[in-house]
């Protein structure tokens, strides 16, 4: 019987991790955390595994644990670490487990600074139609996967999103580092990210790293149009093989992307050049565990795309809502222009929240420039009280207006003021988007804009 338990147990990849893990017979497991949010609360309820008491208790690391798996929440000094230390017992990160776990499967990891959840998405969707198990741990939850984490003893290939984040409290080495892939896929690298990386070339060498510690014979799969991938491609070791891809030829029309391809077209439920890019590095991806072209766009051709990502909520004759979890300028960026020109004749309304660590830094702000100039009507929207929280320097709207630019732009500080802003807009013939990582502080996105419809 394996014996794990699990230090902060309700991050979002742990919690899942603790449900898949408890799925198997032999796998007993427990964890601790100090503040469980939702939906890690209600899924570890549902699943039997919500600590009786939050906080941190020594007494239950023993030496009868077999693992014991350390969260980001957790901090150096945490009681529990310190115990599991003193008893010696094998303690692993997040990513060190997924690694030991498939460390004899074929290992096919997507890293990037965006498109990895989708590119991931699209890997496993195509994976599972045509009925080949894999075990994967991709950042969103997917339709038709009930976890976000699946480890059997089954599958012979395993697909990781790889995410460039510091690996735990005790490891500063970035996530994607641990996974030693086979078959990698870089998407692109944008540095989104000042709070983690100081500088923008400290920010592309984590890639560089990232395919010196692919397995050996590796496949790399990378996209084109990013002049530091190119580089990176160039100079990888010898005996790995690097195939670059880019934005495949496609149409618009009535709302439909159609994709061309040598047997014809495809029509896409998704749309916008980045899910375009995604999807051919997705083709590559499983073009070298034998996935054959046309099977993989009959494949394709159902997927709507990944929770929060650009996800179409409501639809009515007169207006679309999508939500999406773009919060970073060239996620942003991306996002509105996909938007944009997949609707030329629609008014489009943007909305965005201002968050993440990053966008809140008042340093980071002029990143935003011209992100939102291609909607008509722009609205963003970020707490004070956040700001203060997260120990940043204050800032005030003018200064946000200043750095994104543009007269089409609002800036909110009240989340009441910003609903009753949209409460007033004329929605006919529009599409509405809302981008944030966050809720705009408690917004129930998909009831409030299916009100405003």
């Amino acid at each position: 019987m394996h014996r794990v338990h699990f230090i902060a147990i309700g991050g979002a990849a742990m919690h899942n991790l603790a449900i898949a893990l408890s799925k198997k017979t032999d796998y007993h497991i427990t964890g601790s955390d100090d503040e469980i949010f939702e939906p890690s609360l209600s899924r570890l309820r549902q699943n039997g595994l919500l600590p009786e008491k939050f906080g941190w208790f020594p007494e239950k690391i023993t030496k009868n644990l077999t693992e014991v798996i350390l969260g980001m929440h957790a901090t150096e000094d945490n009681p529990e670490l310190l115990r599991a230390k003193e008893l010696g017992l094998k303690i692993y990160s997040f990513p060190e487990y997924l690694f030991e776990k498939t460390r004899k499967k074929t290992r096919i990891v997507v890293g990037g600074s965006h498109g990895k959840t989708s590119t991931t998405a699209m890997i496993l969707h195509v994976l599972r139609k045509l009925n080949i198990d894999a075990d994967y741990m991709v950042g969103a939850q997917l339709e038709g996967f009930e976890n976000m984490v699946k480890l059997s003893y089954e599958a012979r290939i395993a697909v990781f999103e790889g995410d460039e984040y510091f690996t735990s409290p005790i490891d500063r080495r970035p996530k994607f580092h641990l996974y030693k892939p086979h078959i990698a896929v870089l998407t692109g690298i944008a540095w989104d990210h000042i709070n983690v990386f100081p500088t923008f070339e400290n920010y592309v060498e984590q890639f560089q790293k990232f395919t010196e510690l692919m397995e050996s014979q590796g496949r790399l799969i990378y996209f084109e149009g990013d002049e530091n991938l190119r580089k990176i491609a160039e100079n990888v070791r010898r005996d790995i093989v690097a195939f670059p891809y880019n934005t495949p030829t496609y149409e618009i029309r009535n709302g439909i992307t159609y994709l061309k391809t040598r047997k014809g077209e495809v029509a896409l439920k998704v749309f916008g050049e980045h899910n375009l890019q995604n999807i051919e590095a997705a083709r590559l991806a499983c073009k070298q565990i034998g996935v054959n072209e046309a099977v993989f766009y009959n494949a394709i051709s159902d997927f709507a795309g990944a929770s929060n990502r650009l996800q179409k909520l409501h639809e009515t004759a007169q207006t679309v809502v999508f939500k999406d979890f773009a919060h970073s300028p060239s996620k942003l960026r991306a996002t509105v222009n996909a938007v944009r020109t997949q609707y030329p004749d629609r008014q489009l309304v943007a909305c965005m929240e201002l968050h993440t660590f990053s966008s809140l830094n008042e340093n980071f702000l002029p990143q935003y420039a011209g992100c939102m100039s291609q909607a008509d009507v722009a609205m963003v929207y970020y707490n004070p009280e956040v700001v203060r929280h997260k120990r940043l320097s204050e800032f005030l709207p003018e200064q946000v207006k200043t750095a994104f630019g543009g007269e089409n732009l609002t800036v909110f500080t009240d989340s009441k003021l910003f609903q009753d802003a949209l409460r007033q807009q004329n929605l006919a013939n529009s599409v509405l988007l809302l981008m944030s990582s966050g809720n705009f502080d408690g917004i129930n996105i998909a009831e409030f804009t299916g009100e405003l419809i």
